[in-house]
């Protein structure tokens, strides 16, 4: 049985190829039950020791380092009970936690350097801090742009503790979304991988690849058709390797790995992939050894890749590790 905190791996393929650990993003050590979003005489007799993560317009937080861990800085709570427009995160060693927007408060002795997003420290974060950002990050968005009915555009107000907007004209109710994206490694079987740029990116800097899943359509299919349309090749042997949370500002990434002929001709598609090439594991662990953005600056790498916060790099470290 998986241990909360951590998020359940898939079972080896024939190939052996699975994550050696959990995507940073999929970590959390909190009790999210629904039953707690709907028992609200737990939540007031809970708010007077509840801990408050509080996210500003950007997703930053305030947040504690010592050595390479980060630690979230929570508020404690006032008033006598959780506000209309507070989320509740969850519960976790008897404390609640609650999400709130905000930003920082100078005359409460806030340092708005130590503010920082999930893109920043979500790797550094132990589990409870990690799921709390996460689902913070991701609830908070969603109000955020949800105030108005999609059905009417009439106002909507929130409710179960901030897990569903309820319309006020007809009022139906509307959940936080999750729009769901395929990420893929694609290798050759043997020691080769492919890896991707976009256009933006800077040069050197490659990941694999990914997409949205459209409606109607199952993520194997979604991961051969924008395999295809951004790199002209066909994969096959399609398997699940493990998801996580993305919220900027709503996916969720699951994450496979299908194989494919090296010898068949990569056609980047235009304005979507500057630059595709196979890449060996030998040249990938170099990649890793040598560390996130490491050298001189104004020195080039040869291959910079994600970094630690995001499921590709895990993938990437596992596939390295093969062998």
């Amino acid at each position: 049985m998986t241990e909360l905190g951590e998020a359940p791996l898939a079972q080896p393929p024939a190939s052996g190829f699975v994550l050696l650990d959990s995507p940073v993003l999929s970590r959390s050590a909190v009790r999210r039950d629904e039953p707690l979003r709907t028992d609200a005489a737990r939540q007031a007799s809970g708010w007077s020791s509840a801990r408050l993560v509080v996210v500003d317009e950007r997703g930053r937080t305030p947040v504690e380092w010592v050595g390479e861990t980060a630690t979230l800085t929570t508020r404690p709570t006032d008033g006598d009970r959780p506000p209309a427009d507070a989320v509740l995160l969850g519960e976790a060693d008897g404390v609640a936690y609650w999400a709130v927007s905000g930003a920082p408060d100078s005359a409460a002795g806030d340092d708005p350097a130590r503010w920082q997003d999930l893109r920043m420290v979500g790797a550094a974060l132990d589990p409870l801090g990690a799921g709390l950002l996460t689902t913070a990050v991701a609830v908070l968005t969603w109000h955020g742009q949800s105030r108005f009915c999609a059905r009417d555009g009439s106002p909507t107000r929130p409710g179960n503790a901030g897990w569903h907007r309820t319309c006020e004209a007809a009022g139906h109710e509307e959940y936080p979304r999750t729009d769901p994206a395929v990420i893929c490694l694609v290798h050759d079987g043997a020691d080769r991988v492919l890896l991707a740029r976009g256009p933006v990116w800077p040069a050197g800097r490659f990941s694999v690849l990914a997409g949205f899943v459209e409606a109607g359509e199952s993520l194997e299919a979604c991961v051969q058709r924008e395999i295809l349309e951004e790199v002209g090749i066909t994969v096959r042997d399609v398997r699940y390797l493990g998801s996580q949370a993305w919220p900027f500002p709503r996916s969720l990434m699951v994450g496979f790995h299908a194989l494919a002929d090296p010898d068949e001709p990569l056609v980047p598609a235009d304005g979507e992939i500057a630059e595709a090439r196979w890449v060996t594991r030998a040249e990938l662990r170099t990649a890793l050894e040598i560390g996130d953005w490491a050298g001189r600056p104004g020195e080039e790498r040869p291959l910079l890749l994600p970094g630690r916060v995001s499921i590709a790099r895990s993938m990437l470290d596992s596939w390295a590790a093969l062998g």
